[in-house]
């Protein structure tokens, strides 16, 4: 193999690196992705699909930017059909995750919403399997993330609507989805480092972070039965849209910077977990947390 080939690449320096410029979307949480700077990798210009999902259908919470995108943009191109769910606030950044999934040669339904409510997340399943016949992969990714001074901060309000979306949603989501997955099928829950290591700034997120681990475990016996598998996929920093939705400017421009990578990961490196655990490689990989921090301890 050349050169021109194969490149390797310092992972510390392969993407951008703070000192980002001071940017604060929290008067329109959860955040638009055509507005940060710098933009998200979500893969496009890198990412190749080997077919490892070749005629699989999935659906993808918050599905529109981020993390979501990336997933769907990946499985997309490893021959998966997809239908994102989104607020409606966010219809622009999901016409945008559309366009690169029908480029791909894949379909692309887009279902906005608040899955907050459960008769959202019905009809979300219900869609699914009007447009695809049924559902081979489940991707629990929609978040609501806000920063707080301390639990004097956390109004009720805020617990209610993170739990609802973090935790009710998910919930909802699978009790709805899975009698309609096909055998060999796959639930992804999206966990945190913060559910091993919380900041009292993400108390009530950092909460529902640790309930999604201990729900995956546990779903997970339960569901092999079916000839189904339940896994979670934990981020570090990460750099998407609820970032900037979430924390104020100053906070936004350093976010990553500690982490031993000394910048945040971006969400095209978090998908090829998400279609490893999608795939048939991942046969006899049921409940299990992988982390993806850039070294920073979860232990």
């Amino acid at each position: 193999m050349t050169e021109d080939q194969y490149t390797q690449q310092n992972p510390t320096t392969k993407y951008p690196q703070p000192q980002f410029p001071e940017q604060d979307q929290r008067d329109q949480h959860p955040g638009l992705e055509s507005e940060m700077q710098p933009r998200p990798d979500y893969g496009y210009e890198t990412y190749k699909g080997f077919g490892r999902l070749q005629g699989k259908k999935a659906v993808i919470t918050g599905g529109d930017s981020g993390i979501g995108r990336a997933v769907a943009l990946a499985f997309a191109r490893e021959g998966a059909d997809v239908l994102i769910s989104y607020l409606e606030s966010e219809e622009s950044d999901a016409q945008e995750t559309a366009r690169v999934v029908e480029e791909a040669g894949k379909k692309c339904v887009r279902v906005p919403g608040d899955l907050s409510e459960e008769a959202q997340c019905q009809k979300l399943v219900d869609r699914a399997v009007e447009e695809f016949g049924g559902i081979d992969v489940l991707v629990n990714n929609a978040a609501h993330q806000r920063t707080v001074s301390g639990i004097a901060d956390v109004s009720t309000e805020l617990l209610d609507r993170t739990f609802k979306t973090n935790i009710y949603a998910m919930f909802w989501l699978c009790k709805a989805a899975i009698p309609h997955m096909r055998e060999g099928g796959s639930i992804i829950n999206v966990g945190s480092a913060q559910a091993f290591k919380p900041s009292p700034t993400l108390l009530p997120y950092s909460a529902t972070k640790g309930a999604i681990v201990t729900f995956t475990e546990g779903l997970a016996q339960e569901v092999v039965q079916y000839g189904l598998r339940v896994n979670c996929v934990a981020p570090g920093p990460v750099w998407t849209p609820i970032i900037p939705a979430s924390m104020e400017g100053e906070t936004v421009s350093q976010f990553g910077l500690q982490s031993p990578m000394g910048r945040p990961g971006q969400p095209v490196e978090l998908s090829p977990a998400f279609v490893f655990f999608a795939s048939d490689e991942a046969s006899f990989v049921n409940g299990s947390v992988m982390d993806i921090t850039g070294g920073q301890p979860v232990g």
